[in-house]
């Protein structure tokens, strides 16, 4: 297993401008982190070889290795013109993958929200997803890199969805980053959820969430509902309420020994949060 982090998790300190990329590979280098995940919020690459010139470099000085390049994307649009030009920009990301020197790369495909993500709407939508995998697949494995959906927001959200998706795309290089915290956003029980699919994971985050009945009072601030309008607010891994050991127990009796990222979504100062996060999550795997 090699820990590390997701630059997602210190957003907040770049967008503040308290950090550049270069600072976050330097400070995750410094917690004793083994790798950085690259997510493209608060620097952009795409058209910017300079800037992964530096980062490479960084990542060299530092002695720590740039596990996975994690993109947004979208190929339900309205139009088959619009379609193409989304496929045409994520073979463009996976060029940007390939000059990092990175064999992992994740790409979204689609968002809806709670209300039209049905089961029914999914399996109608479900051939040109497909189509876009395989398309997007088939253009990372000329470089060697295994492609992955992670289940991320309320619509290729639920472990059986990110399954049906793999199986249906049938590629060797296409896989899951799997995120253990974001199961509960369509309330699923995370121990479950990565039984089910950690043998289609070519990435882990492992973020946490605490929880509160969807009967409770609205908390306010920092909280969002989930797909039956339970209430989520991002935690520093091991405070929030998912059962964080028992999930890593899952992950690591699995012989999954990849890249872990911490990703971080709470309300705490973010290198505060993430740090804490990445020195429970090393001290649960060395535990068990």
């Amino acid at each position: 297993m090699k820990l590390g982090m997701s630059s997602y998790s210190l957003v907040g300190a770049m967008n503040a401008g308290e950090m550049s990329i270069l600072d976050v590979i330097a400070w995750t280098a410094d917690q004793g982190g083994e790798h950085i995940e690259l997510v493209p919020m608060g620097y952009t690459l795409t058209d910017n070889p300079d800037l992964i010139a530096e980062i490479i470099q960084k990542t060299k000085e530092t002695g720590i290795e740039i596990s996975n390049y994690a993109i947004g994307a979208d190929f339900l649009p309205d139009t088959k013109e619009a379609f193409e030009r989304e496929i045409i920009r994520v073979k463009k990301e996976v060029d940007t993958a390939h000059a990092l020197g990175v064999k992992r790369m994740r790409h979204d495909v689609s968002f809806k929200p709670a209300e039209e993500a049905s089961i029914q709407q999914f399996e109608k939508d479900l051939p040109r997803l497909v189509e876009a995998c395989q398309r997007i697949a088939d253009y990372a494995g000329q470089y060697g890199i295994v492609t992955s959906i992670e289940n991320h927001g309320f619509y290729v959200q639920a472990s059986d969805r990110i399954q049906r998706l793999i199986d249906c795309v049938d590629r060797e290089n296409f896989k899951t980053t799997l995120d253990t915290g974001n199961f509960l956003c369509v309330d699923e029980d995370p121990v479950v959820a990565v039984k089910k699919n950690i043998k289609d994971a070519s990435m882990v985050h492992i973020k946490d969430f605490y929880h509160r009945p969807a009967s409770t009072y609205n908390p306010g601030e920092g909280w969002f509902q989930t797909a039956s309008g339970n209430y989520l607010r991002g935690a520093i891994s091991g405070h929030g309420d998912i059962n964080l050991y028992d999930v890593i127990h899952v992950i690591k009796d699995s012989g999954y020994d990849g890249y872990i990222s911490i990703e971080f979504e709470g309300l705490e100062e973010c290198k505060q949060g993430s740090k804490i996060g990445m020195d429970n999550v090393r001290r649960i795997w060395n535990a068990i």
